[in-house]
Formats: structure tokens, sequence, C-alpha cells
């Protein structure tokens, strides 16, 4: 399929985060591009302002009788009608996975991908190329806060970094020059069965790196070996000597300083103004991917101490004494522990209460016991129902499951509006929002709250 010969693209599910980084591309590219999603978000509006149609009702009347490629999500259900409509009346089908394949196959593609951390260094490592002298073309799994986008845009750099997401298989679709694994826990039990599945997939992604190429990963995950010979493989940690490793690691009003070390130089002075040693990490993968390509020092040091983060990726929302509210994606028993994990560690003495929604009933069934190990991390746990995205209910799998196994003993399961009126009512030292559902809903309404009370 020629991408340049698309004229009428419509989008099934236009509002998810790599979908709508696709509709903004083709639309730069001067593709008249439409497209329908469940419910408006602020994302939708952003996408109906820059001048892409999109309509809230399962109506297949407003499909362009001119279509050429209708773009889906698997989280669509093939029940809808526009679905249905599609499929009967022959209109060519792709994936999101098959359309960003077709997109960055003839290019020197940078693909992220890891259970968690891939969104962070995704971004990071796209402003770190995209301030240098190459530049780049990104598609990124959350909002970028240092261009308030999902989509960067240099048609004529030869780098295209996008991320690689693991559920239903969809990063075998790439074909990388460089890939980088960040983590690889048990996750998507329900498209993959059990882990050793997954890890086979991680290791179908590596064989898929190109000839010559690079695969760099994170030291202590362990996947089958299915790389060409040719591929140059690397390793990077935080806290152990490695390929790519951090070097004096400081900790300074709250900001990590680190040198970096590579197999060929020091990069000094790295300081990335995400709190958490996790990010640290991320900092460093993202460096090494950069000093792979050939970013110089001061180009990995500027990208690395001017980026402002990703919203949703421990997202400082309300920063001021005796008040921190945090926004985080974490949705996976490790994403959580390292998050809480983090604030403890930069915050001793403090209360933490989080409202966490659990984002389906596969993964709330399959890692029960590793979300409540580390949901007792924090002082107070409010529960909101379960996320289904795209799942039926299963019976006996609820957030009053969880809650039985929390440790500690503030604990509580209530809707969105309970919530908001237990946060009014009782003002939290530390607050977090922790899910990957539409818990992001509930963040301008809690920033209301928190500083409405703040001026009382």
């Amino acid at each position: 399929m020629k991408i340049e010969k698309l004229k009428v693209v419509y989008f099934l599910g236009i509002g998810g985060i790599g979908m709508s980084a696709l509709a903004r591309y083709l639309h730069k590219a001067g593709v008249k591009v439409l497209g329908y999603d469940k419910t408006p978000t602020q994302l939708t509006s952003t996408l109906e302002y820059e001048g892409i149609a999109i309509h809230y009702d399962d109506r297949p009347d407003l499909i362009p009788a001119d279509t050429d490629l209708v773009v889906y999500t698997p989280a669509v259900p093939i029940d809808l009608a526009e679905y249905q409509f599609v499929t009967e009346n022959g209109i060519r089908m792709m994936k999101r996975s098959e359309l960003l394949g077709e997109i960055t196959k003839d290019k020197t593609t940078l693909a992220v991908a890891g259970t968690h951390g891939k969104t962070t260094v995704t971004t990071m490592l796209s402003h770190i190329l995209y301030q240098g002298s190459e530049g780049c073309t990104s598609f990124l799994g959350g909002i970028a806060k240092n261009y308030d986008s999902n989509l960067l845009l240099r048609p004529e750099s030869k780098f295209i970094v996008a991320e690689a997401d693991e559920f239903d298989r969809s990063f075998l679709r790439l074909f990388p020059w460089l890939g980088i694994i960040t983590s690889a826990d048990a996750d998507h039990l329900d498209i993959y069965g059990d882990h050793q599945q997954l890890l086979d997939s991680f290791a179908a992604f590596t064989a898929n790196i190109q000839e010559n190429g690079f695969l760099l990963m994170k030291l202590g995950v362990e996947i089958p070996n299915k790389t060409r010979q040719s591929v140059s493989r690397y390793n990077y940690s935080v806290s152990e000597s490695a390929d790519f490793s951090a070097l004096n690691l400081k900790l300074i009003d709250g900001i990590y300083h680190f040198d970096l070390k590579t197999p060929g130089e020091t990069v000094q002075n790295l300081k990335p103004g995400l709190p958490g040693l996790f990010n640290v990490e991320n900092s460093i993968a993202a460096a090494a991917a950069a000093w792979l390509s050939g970013s110089t020092s001061d180009e990995i040091r500027n990208g690395i101490n001017t980026f402002k983060g990703v919203k949703r990726r421990f997202d400082h929302r309300i920063n001021q004494p005796g008040l921190l509210f945090i926004d985080d994606y974490a949705h996976h028993p490790e994403e959580l522990k390292a998050c809480i994990s983090s604030v403890k560690a930069l915050y001793p003495e403090r209360l933490i209460t989080g409202i966490f929604q659990p984002h389906l009933y596969t993964r709330t069934r399959d890692f029960a016991d590793g979300f409540a190990q580390s949901l007792s991390l924090l002082d107070k746990v409010i529960l909101l129902d379960i996320y289904p995205a795209r799942e039926l209910p299963i019976e006996g799998v609820s957030s009053d499951m969880l809650l039985k196994n929390i440790t500690i003993s503030e604990k509580q399961v209530c809707s969105k509006e309970q919530a908001l009126q237990l946060i009014d009512k009782n003002r939290p030292d530390i607050l977090l929002t922790l899910g990957a559902g539409d818990i992001d809903q509930l963040v301008p309404e809690l920033e209301n709250i928190l500083n409405r009370k703040e001026t009382r």
C-alpha cells in the first residue's frame, strides 16, 4: 500500500493514543481524515481543532462513500454497527499496528518495546533526536509535555521513533534498525496465555531487527535469543555494571544527577527533571539509544536535561507546601510498585493516598495478589470499579476482591463521585491517581477541589 496514494482515511476509535498519532500524521500529509470514537475527550477535542472531523454516535451513514481505508483498533467491539458496515461492504481495513508498520518499513526505525517504561523512553529518545542535528519523526504512546502532542514530525529525517506495543502482538509489524526492550514482565495474559508466550513474542520482535542493527535491553531481562548474528546487542542498568550505566549518581533537592558510561565515552552532567530512580533508568535507555544513533554528548545532555515528561507518567499536577498531587498511568503491579516506592523514597515522612482504577477484568484476576501487595505500600487506598475497556465482566472479579487482600486498614471501594467527595472532605498530604482507564477524567476535577481548598 502506498501511503501517498491515500485520499480519505477513516479511523474507528480515533481517540486512542496510538490511533490519534497516526490520524495526525496522515492529516499533516494532506489526507482527508475522519473518525469515530465512543466519547469525547480532551484529545479528540484537540484533533477536531486541528481540522479532523470526529463524531461520537455509532452511525455507519457518516462513513464517506469514497473512503480508501478504515483503520481500527482491537479495542473496537465487533458488534459496533460501523465496524459491521465496513466489513460487510468490503472497504479496505487495517489495524493500527499494520498502518504503523507500513509507514515505518522504509525508514531507519527505532522501536521501543516493554511491558512498562516504553512511553517515557520513546518520548525522551524522540526529544533528544528531535532537538539534535538529525531530527526525527515520532509516534508516541503519550502526550509529550515539551510539545503537547503525541506526534513529532520531521519528514526530512531518516529516523522514525515508534512505541512498540506488545498487546495483540502489534509490535511484530515493525522491522526496526534499533530495538529497545525496557521490561518483559507478565502481562496481557488474555492474549498470550502465559508468561513464556509473552517472552517468545518479545524474542520474535528482536528477530525482526534488521541486519547490522542494534538491540538495547535492560540488564536482567531474559528472553530467548533470536536476533540475527549481525545485530549488535547492548544492555543498560541504573544500579549495576553494564554497557550503558549511571556513574556518580547523586540525589540533590529531589533531582538525580549522574554521568552516563557508554562503550566509548562518558557523557557528563545529566539531570533528568523527572523524579524517581526508575526515570534515571528510563533516561539511560533513551540516552543509550541516542548515542548508538550518533547523537553527540551535547545533544544527549541537552535532550535529557530539558525533557519535561509525558502527561500521565509521574505527572506532577500540584506541587506546593503541604500538598503534592501526582497522576500516573500505572496499571500493572510492577508499575504501581515503582511509582509508589519512588514517592515514598522522595517523601518518607509524608502520608500517601492513592486512588486506583483497575484496568481490565483479566488483568485484575491474573495479578490480584501483586496488585494487593503494591497497593498496600500506600497509607490510604481508594479503589474505583474496574475499567472494562474491551472486556465483559468475569464472575467473582471485582475491586472488592482486591480490597480484601490489601493489608492496610484505611481502604475502601467507591464510585468516582464518592472519591471526589472523600478528597474534598479529607485533604490529602500526597495524592496519587493511578490507572489506565478513564480515571484521567477525574484529574481536572481533583485539581479544582484541591486548589479550592487551598484558597479557603
